[in-house]
């Protein structure tokens, strides 16, 4: 099932403009200007249960990420970021090109205005909600976006507790090319997951906080160093991937690192 969203939205920053209106984009940057169809969508997951996701559809899309979001939040986390994901943060010269699916797991509440509807029928039918439990919807959306990314591996995001999923789920997952995590942590009862990722053998972003460091650290303490970049803020930053928000002081150092992994690992031009 599908409906088209309707959003007015307007950023200004380093040339370029960004403008939601009757559910398209017009992104205009110095060489280009890219269009993203942006939509609320359904899709199963393991259980049956209807995942609500908002897919932004970037002509062309190079790339495709699944953006997951942190506890007692919703897919609304990444209204801002994932439209410049599309063209590369806040470095437009670095256009990225990536199609995203944000999506509400059945763990989460609301944010930016935005109500987690999975969450809502899983409570509706008297599921539970913790946060393994999602690790199905999670595993859902990466099949569905994989399809949508003409079956070739995708970009996983991960925040708080679903950063700590994406870790869990994405290292063994063929459909997973890279894995971003922002403040992953031993969030998921009964599973020790600093063991459980040591074999972890995929390029991985993450970060974090300022004071969330040292544990960040000690949890990817087993993992071979040459997967992982970890950036590590001046400031002292925030929780899960809203270091990124544009409200969020020393967003743009956050931005600048993540691009600079994006580049390497995935189609840029």
């Amino acid at each position: 099932m599908m409906k088209n969203i309707s959003l007015k939205l307007l950023l200004f920053f380093i040339g370029v403009s960004l403008i939601y209106s009757n559910s398209y984009s017009q992104i205009t940057t110095k060489s280009k200007i890219e269009t993203i169809t942006i939509k609320t969508i359904t899709l199963p997951s393991k259980d049956g249960l209807l995942i609500t996701a908002d897919y932004y559809k970037v002509e062309p899309s190079k790339n495709f990420a699944l953006l997951c979001h942190q506890a007692g939040f919703s897919r609304g986390e990444y209204r801002e970021t994932a439209p410049k994901l599309a063209y590369g943060g806040f470095s437009p010269q670095n256009y990225s090109g990536f199609s995203s699916l944000a999506i509400d797991q059945r763990s989460g509440n609301k944010v930016n205005g935005i109500i987690n509807e999975t969450a809502k029928r899983a409570k509706e039918k008297g599921l539970p909600t913790d946060y393994l439990d999602a690790k199905q919807d999670i595993e859902a959306a990466i099949d569905f976006a994989y399809a949508k990314n003409n079956n070739k591996p995708i970009l996983l995001v991960g925040s708080s507790y679903s950063a700590s999923l994406a870790l869990l789920i994405g290292k063994n997952n063929n459909k997973v090319k890279a894995i971003a995590v922002f403040s992953p942590g031993e969030y998921l009862k009964g599973i020790d997951l600093a063991n459980e990722i040591k074999d972890l053998n995929k390029p991985v972003f993450v970060t974090s906080a300022k004071d969330e460091i040292p544990s960040v650290k000690k949890l990817l303490r087993n993992v071979n160093p040459e997967f992982i970049t970890l950036f590590e803020p001046k400031v002292s930053g925030f929780h899960g991937s809203k270091a990124l928000w544009f409200s969020k002081e020393g967003h743009q150092e956050y931005w600048k690192a993540f691009n600079l992994w994006l580049t390497k690992h995935f189609t840029t031009h």
